[in-house]
């Protein structure tokens, strides 16, 4: 089974560097915060170990969907927990509305999505709503979360092939 080239690339370093870090959603203490939002919280299970970062990006149209970083409203590596098979993303100060979400597990935190030499991913992936992923990543409209204030929580659950 081969997922489409968006995914290898799903958490490739931007030339603004904005991926280079873990630790907090990258919207925490920002000048944003002043202006309020809402809260988006992504619990991601599943994971087969806590080795290397989960990865998510956030995008508010199908514009770029689901590779290009430089269209994602948002894209940021979250730590995993000694021993967890979990964890949760949070995005903070978001305007109310919909937003695609997607995930990696990057277990060797190289920014994408590595396969094998047959093109079978080897690290976890996965879409709001846990749709269907066939031969390619699901459509946009199928990985739409609406979020509202004060917070929306949604689940991934991570597909290993």
């Amino acid at each position: 089974m081969r997922l489409p080239h968006s995914l290898v690339i799903l958490f490739a370093i931007s030339a603004a560097g904005v991926f280079a870090g873990a630790g907090a959603s990258p919207a925490a203490g920002s000048a944003s915060e002043s202006q309020g939002g809402c809260t988006l919280r992504i619990h991601v299970d599943g994971l087969r170990n806590s080795t290397g970062v989960v990865g998510s990006a956030i995008f508010k149209s199908p514009d770029g969907w689901p590779e290009d970083m430089s269209k994602a409203l948002h894209h940021w590596p979250t730590p995993i927990a000694p021993g967890a098979h979990e964890a949760t993303t949070v995005w903070d100060n978001l305007p109310p509305g919909d937003y695609g979400v997607v995930a990696i597990h990057d277990e060797n935190r190289n920014h994408k999505l590595d396969r094998n030499f047959i093109g079978i991913p080897k690290e976890g992936f996965g879409f709001a709503n846990n749709p269907h992923v066939g031969l390619t990543a699901p459509p946009y409209r199928a990985a739409i979360v609406h979020v509202a204030c004060p917070a929306t929580e949604t689940a991934i659950h991570m597909i290993y092939k």
